[in-house]
């Protein structure tokens, strides 16, 4: 997780990211890293490892919190590096982050594909792709920030079968990333299928996921804009599941949800409402899961 310097409204952004809305709040960045401080605070009383790495001041970078876009660790040892939309986005894929990730984890190669920038499509890491580890599936709506012809060659170089579709708001605008609409875990997804408003592909989505065993738990739109996709199943030193959310995706859960989806790991939410307001993001952005090996038990 990075802990950001310069938190705030990114302008270059927002032109495709609906959830975003400028604050007239002088105090966001300070507030956004109370709200950043008190979910890793949230996650390590929980015993679960957290790398917290700080941002600087230069280059200005205002979406830094979300490290999930530009960069992937993953078990096989390869670190992905991805083409990102925005200029201001691109200066976050820093060396110093990746030399201190490599300084407690075993990197055995980078695959970089930010080189597509420079033909203006972009597909932005774990945000653009919902990974099915398990079962070798990635998900992926299209949108100016996920190119398909990227995307499937991501998903070549990694073994991975591509799934992709279009996903649309109530407002019939393109969905910029998969990750707000869709969560996958290891036994259930949840997933706002009514967003997917081609019948073909909500069912191929739909039957993907069922073939693969996980229990779907649907969400609806009110729910997906206030960040009820955007969560993540992480373990702690136990092996012990735990799935993070914001307090507002928490809150907008029905009773019955939230009974199904303790049922199989236990909810910690915190509030996120600075971050999610003028970031566009929320809990799930703000953590790029490390897959790679620790070179030391305390890693």
């Amino acid at each position: 997780m990075i802990r950001p310097a310069a938190f705030g409204f990114n302008a270059e952004t927002a032109v495709n990211n609906a959830f975003q809305k400028a604050s007239e709040d002088e105090n966001v960045n300070s507030n956004a890293l109370q709200e950043f401080d008190d979910l890793v605070s949230l996650l390590r009383q929980h015993d679960i490892n957290v790398l917290v790495i700080d941002d600087t001041i230069s280059p200005h970078t205002p979406d830094s919190i979300f490290p999930n876009n530009w960069v992937s660790y993953h078990g096989d040892g390869t670190v992905a590096l991805y083409p990102m939309f925005a200029n201001n986005r691109r200066k976050e894929r820093n060396k110093g982050v990746l030399e201190k990730v490599a300084a407690g984890f075993t990197v055995a190669s980078v695959i970089d594909f930010s080189n597509y920038e420079t033909k203006g499509i972009f597909l932005e890491g774990t945000g653009s792709m919902v990974i099915d580890r398990e079962n070798g599936i990635v998900y992926a709506c299209l949108s100016p920030r996920t190119d398909k012809s990227v995307f499937e060659e991501f998903c070549r170089k990694f073994h991975y079968k591509p799934v992709s579709f279009t996903a649309l708001d109530q407002y019939k605008k393109e969905i910029y990333h998969t990750n707000v609409i869709m969560c996958v875990a290891d036994k259930f997804v949840v997933i706002c299928l009514e967003s997917i408003d081609n019948q073909q592909e909500k069912n191929m989505v739909r039957q993907t996921i069922q073939q693969t065993g996980k229990v779907i738990i649907e969400i609806g739109f009110d729910q997906m804009n206030h960040f009820a996709g955007n969560m993540l199943q992480v373990q702690n030193n136990s092996g012990e599941k735990f799935l993070v959310m914001s307090t507002q995706a928490f809150n907008s859960l029905t009773g019955e949800q939230i009974a199904k989806l303790e049922s199989f790991n236990s909810i910690l939410h915190a509030p996120l409402y600075t971050i999610e307001q003028n970031g566009g993001g929320s809990a799930r952005c703000m953590m790029a899961e490390i897959f790679l090996s620790p070179k030391n038990k305390n890693a």
